[in-house]
Order: structure tokens, then sequence, then C-alpha cells
């Protein structure tokens, strides 16, 4: 029989920087990630390759360089969880109550220029609904939070392009600012109707003004990772 301890997962520290634009969540680290002792060490994992081509923080740098690189773009990393009982690598492997959050309320407190939270795939998301947004209280006034697709090797629905795109559409200073002002503006009319324990989610759609979930209307980069897109 297997112990607690072999299938008991534990994470990093947060990565961050003394001013922050956004914070990206995941939900917990990878088997080879704590492995490694580093962020997204799967080689399969899109995240570094997508960082590569947003901010120049791809795999080809040393891990510490790759950090300095996203905390000088005002981005820090982190994950929902703590810790959790997790069997293997696969976040529908975590157990629903055997589960410990990070201390988000308490990053957010540090950091009230923060105007983004983006969730790193659909589970991290709502872990972060279920045990810590209420938490959160009025430290979440003014944040955005955005679910984009998952990097994980695991989640393939979406093309390495469509990624690109969403992760550009809400990390990028130039296109981040604009769909702030999108969504500032969607709050004023009362357009914006998702919302995690009363705190108002938009789910960027990339090349429009409205949030969604579709992909129509993406514009895509040439390259994803160093390799051509189709």
């Amino acid at each position: 029989m297997k112990s607690r301890a072999e299938n008991w997962a534990e994470g990093f520290p947060a990565v961050e920087p003394k001013r922050a634009r956004v914070l990206i969540l995941g939900t917990l680290p990878s088997a080879e990630s704590i492995r490694q002792g580093q962020y997204y060490a799967h080689p399969r994992n899109a995240f570094w390759p997508i960082m590569g081509e947003l901010f120049g923080a791809g795999r080809e740098l040393p891990y510490a360089a790759r950090l300095r690189k996203l905390a000088a773009q005002g981005v820090m990393l982190w994950d929902v969880l703590q810790a959790a009982h997790r069997p293997g690598s696969l976040d529908s492997a975590i157990h629903p109550r055997r589960l410990a959050p990070n201390a988000i309320p308490e990053l957010l407190a540090r950091h009230p220029e923060l105007g983004r939270i983006a969730f790193n795939g659909g589970p991290a998301e709502a872990l972060f609904r279920r045990h810590v947004a209420k938490a959160c209280g009025d430290r979440l006034a003014g944040v955005e939070l955005v679910r984009l697709p998952s990097t994980s090797p695991a989640h393939a629905s979406r093309t390495c392009a469509q990624k690109l795109a969403a992760w550009r559409a809400a990390l990028v200073p130039a296109e981040f600012s604009t769909e702030r002002k999108n969504f500032r503006r969607k709050l004023r009319r009362g357009g914006v109707k998702h919302q995690v324990h009363g705190v108002l989610v938009a789910r960027l759609r990339p090349g429009s003004d409205s949030p969604g979930t579709s992909w129509a209307g993406c514009s895509i980069v040439p390259r994803c990772g160093g390799r051509p897109l189709p």
C-alpha cells in the first residue's frame, strides 16, 4: 500500500517581482516540474515556448534568466494550490478535499497594482473559485480574471497557434491595455456576466472586444516555440 507521502505533491514559492501587472496561476506543478524544481518543466508543456514568443523567455535561456525576463515584464507566477494529494500529474487526479491552497489573498494585498489574474486552464480557475476567491474579498476589486487555454500537453483541443494568440492577448502590454479598457467599458455597461463569488470574469476572445471562448478572428504570429505554424 502506498503511503500518503508518495502521492502528496507540494508546489513552489511565487515568482514575485516588486511590481506586477499580471499573475499567472496554474493548479499545482507536475511531477516532472517538482523533480526539476522548475515551473512548467515538462518538455512538451507549451508555457515556455509561448513565453519565448512573447517576452524572449524561451527554453534556450537558463531557468533563472527566464524568470528574470518575466519579472521585468511585471509577470508573476504561482499556483492555486500549495499542496495536494495527487497520484501522478493530472489535474483530474487532485483529491477534492485533501489539498491546501496558496496564500493568494496575502499576495494580492502586497500587490494592489495588479490588474489581471490569468488562469492556466479551466481547472486552475475552478480551484480558485472553490478554495480561494471568497477569502480574497475586496482585494479582487478591479482585478480582471481571465481563463486561458492550458499549456499542458494533456490539453490538445487547441492548437499551438490558438494558445499563443490567447496568451498574447492576455499578457502582451499593448494588447493587455486594450483589453483592460474593453473590460472596464463592459463593466460600466453590465456586459460582463461571468462571476466568481461576485467577481466579474472576462474570458477573452482574441481579435474581438467581447468576452467569449470562440477563437474566431485570432491574429496569429508566424512561429510558435521556434517551429513554423501550420
